[in-house]
């Protein structure tokens, strides 16, 4: 394998990389919610996201393939959850049509 291609850190991951531009939108897009929603929803959703990229990153540190795999379901089922919580936004009007394509809800 080419010494430039090689994986060094968790952030030369695409699904890292991806999944980081999630948390961003996610922030993004929160920060127009009402203001009832900053510590239920809005919370909820900003720390799902995190959790999608930080177990990647966990996962990527530990030695045993077993561990790892754990790790990244983990970061699957924080990624499941919050498509839910999406759902949820999208469907009491608080995201946009315009937002919602920059997140992965179901159209």
């Amino acid at each position: 394998m080419n010494q430039a291609l090689k994986i060094k850190s968790f952030t030369d991951l695409i699904t890292w990389q991806k999944a980081h531009q999630l948390v961003l939108s996610v922030y993004v897009v929160t920060k127009s919610f009402p203001k009832e929603e900053i510590y239920s929803l809005v919370d909820q959703m900003r720390r799902c996201a995190i959790s999608i990229t930080s177990n990647i990153a966990e996962g990527f540190s530990r030695k045993s393939f077993k561990e790892k795999v754990q790790f990244y379901y983990m970061s699957l089922g924080s990624s499941t959850e919050l498509q839910n919580q999406l759902l949820v936004s999208r469907d009491v009007g608080y995201i946009s049509n315009e937002n919602s394509l920059r997140l992965p809800i179901k159209q």
